[in-house]
């Protein structure tokens, strides 16, 4: 069953680029943005990488914090975030067992090939664990303004 707004979020733990562990329920009393891209310096995840580090002042005015989670490894993390300045953490979801628990595992096809690939996708979780927006199927352009509007 899909996640809707007004659902509590899964919680999870899963390790940063420093393989340090981040737990969402210890992140209580604050918002959390999670987005979900396919893979670490790829066009797209880039693109959407770089907006959110450029708009990241903006979230931690509103007291939140964002993640962004694939299925890459603490290694390529940390090349991606060191190459591009990125002042946030990115989380290691090798496994996609996060996810495949928020619903963002689905078929893609590239170059007439089918296969299960991450669905790019953002979350606003509320400071008590509760899903206050969702976007799924997300085009990067414009999108983390949407997303800071949406806060305000």
């Amino acid at each position: 069953m899909a996640l809707t707004i007004g659902d509590k979020a899964p919680d999870f733990t899963l390790l940063d680029e420093n393989e340090n562990k981040v737990t969402l329920s210890k992140l209580r009393g604050k918002k959390v943005i999670l987005y979900f891209y396919p893979k670490d310096n790829t066009p797209g995840c880039t693109k959407e990488a770089c907006d959110f580090r450029d708009m990241y002042k903006q979230f931690k005015k509103h007291d939140v914090e964002v993640f962004g989670i694939s299925k890459d490894s603490a290694k390529t993390h940390t090349k991606f975030i060191d190459k591009y300045e990125l002042p946030f953490s990115l989380l290691v979801d090798d496994n996609a067992d996060v996810c495949e628990a928020y619903g963002v595992i689905n078929k893609k096809s590239m170059f007439g090939k089918t296969f299960l690939g991450i669905q790019r996708s953002t979350f606003l979780i509320d400071e008590k664990g509760i899903i206050r927006a969702i976007w799924r199927k997300v085009k990067v352009p414009g999108h983390v303004e949407q997303v800071l509007n949406d806060i305000n």
